[in-house]
Formats: structure tokens, C-alpha cells, sequence
């Protein structure tokens, strides 16, 4: 005889429901993960536009500085002071064209002298310079001459009328016995309206 055997599952209401829990807490975990990415990525782009914000702040006011301190500059003939004015007047009496006087340093300077180096400091051009010692020559005349021409040139004397001879010593170079000596060249004093005085 054949027998016919069911097998019934009591517990398929469990398993489905077992599943279905399952599949909401998966759903759950999803959306709040995109929840929170979400939030996140809201955050970081509201950081952003703020952060942006305080640096175009920022460049604003930086600009708008710059501005009015271009505009404290921009002076017109109407606003000009008597100190501006003066302040000009000394610029162009007291300047020096030191390109003009070199030019004339050179063209005084004879074969028998060399200027070794200068410097201009609290008013004074200082020349340095050798000579070579020769019993047939007086050195101290060379030097002498060398200031006269200086002197009578106007190039060098209109801001330096006051040159003199300094010092002197005498040395040894490579056999050779040389003079060296100092020409200090003095500009000329000014008042405070930029007059020679």
C-alpha cells in the first residue's frame, strides 16, 4: 500500500516574518546612512559657503583700505600744503646727478692719478686715489692741480664747492713706490626752504 506523506511547516508565519524584519532593519540601516551622507554633505557645503563668505568679507574690506589709502595719496594742486611744497622744492634743489658728475670726475682725473674708490656719506664725497712717487715730480703739486681742476669744473662744483685736500701716505705696491691720498668734496648746506646757504 502506498503512503501519502504531508509535511506542513508551522513556522513559514516565522520565517516571513523573521524576513520581513530583516528587510525593514536593511532598510532602516539605508536610510539612515543616506540620512546621515546626506547631512554630512549638507554640512561640509554650508562650511563651505561660509568659510567663503568670511574670505570674500575679507577681500572686501582689504580692497576698500587700499582704496581710501589711495585716496589719502591722491593730492591735487588745490590741497597741496606749504610742507608739500616745500618737501618738493628741496627734492629738486638738493638732488644730484651723480652719472653727470662721474662723467666729469673721469674727464679731471689725469694719467698720472688713479681714484682707487669713493663714497658719499653725510654730505661728503670722498675720493681715494694713488699716485706713483717720482723724484722728478712733486706728487703734492699733482694732487693740487687735481683740486683745481675739480673746482673750476661746474659740474662738480655747483653741489660740492667746498674740496679740499684730506691726507696722504706714502706705500709700497708690487716694487712700486705710490702716494695715496683722500679729496673730501662737501656739498652745499641748505635752509629748510631748500636755499644754498
Amino acid at each position: 500500500m502506498n503512503h501519502l506523506y504531508f509535511k506542513i511547516n508551522l513556522n513559514k508565519y516565522g520565517e516571513m516574518r523573521q524576513q520581513i524584519e530583516s528587510e525593514k532593519r536593511t532598510f532602516q540601516i539605508t536610510a539612515i546612512s543616506y540620512a546621515l551622507i546626506f547631512l554630512i554633505a549638507v554640512g561640509f557645503v554650508i562650511s563651505l559657503n561660509l568659510n567663503m563668505a568670511a574670505k570674500i568679507e575679507a577681500r572686501r574690506t582689504l580692497l576698500k583700505s587700499i582704496r581710501d589709502e589711495i585716496k589719502s595719496y591722491e593730492v591735487s594742486g588745490e590741497f597741496l600744503s606749504k610742507k608739500d611744497l616745500e618737501r618738493m622744492a628741496t627734492i629738486s634743489t638738493q638732488r644730484i646727478f651723480w652719472s653727470k658728475k662721474l662723467v666729469a670726475l673721469s674727464q679731471k682725473t689725469s694719467d698720472n692719478i688713479a681714484i682707487t674708490h669713493f663714497s658719499f656719506k653725510n654730505n661728503h664725497l670722498s675720493l681715494f686715489g694713488i699716485t706713483q712717487i717720482d723724484k722728478n715730480r712733486n706728487e703734492f703739486l699733482l694732487i693740487d692741480d687735481f683740486i683745481s681742476e675739480l673746482k673750476d669744473d661746474e659740474q662738480i662744483s655747483k653741489d660740492f664747492p667746498d674740496i679740499k685736500f684730506v691726507r696722504s701716505n706714502r706705500d709700497l705696491e708690487k716694487d712700486v713706490e705710490i702716494l695715496r691720498f683722500q679729496i673730501d668734496c662737501i656739498s652745499a648746506e641748505f635752509d629748510e626752504g631748500g636755499n644754498k646757504l
